[in-house]
C-alpha cells in the first residue's frame, strides 16, 4: 500500500491569519484559517515555479477578499446554527 504524505513546506507570517502552504498529490495547498473557519487554495505543482511562486500568490488583495468570505462563511453558519 502506498504512503501519500502531505507535508507543510511553508508558512506564511501575517497578524490576522494562520497562513500555511502544503505540498500533497503534486499540488501546493494554501491554507488560510481565521478562528474557526478556513480556506483552501490547491494549485498543480507544474503551473508555478515553486514554493516562491505560490507564497507571491498570497496578496493582500487575496486576503481582502477571503477576510469577505470569512465573513460570509459565519453569517451562514450562525443562521445554520439558529436553525438545529
Amino acid at each position: 500500500m502506498q504512503t501519500i504524505s502531505v507535508r507543510v513546506v511553508a508558512d506564511i507570517p501575517h497578524p490576522r491569519y494562520k497562513i500555511q502552504v502544503f505540498l500533497y498529490n503534486a499540488k501546493y495547498m494554501v491554507k488560510i484559517e481565521l478562528g474557526q473557519f478556513e480556506q483552501v487554495y490547491k494549485i498543480a505543482e507544474g503551473d508555478v515555479n515553486g514554493l516562491e511562486d505560490v507564497k507571491r500568490m498570497v496578496t493582500e488583495d487575496l486576503l481582502k477578499n477571503a477576510l469577505d468570505r470569512f465573513l460570509t462563511m459565519r453569517t451562514d453558519w450562525e443562521t445554520a446554527f439558529k436553525q438545529k
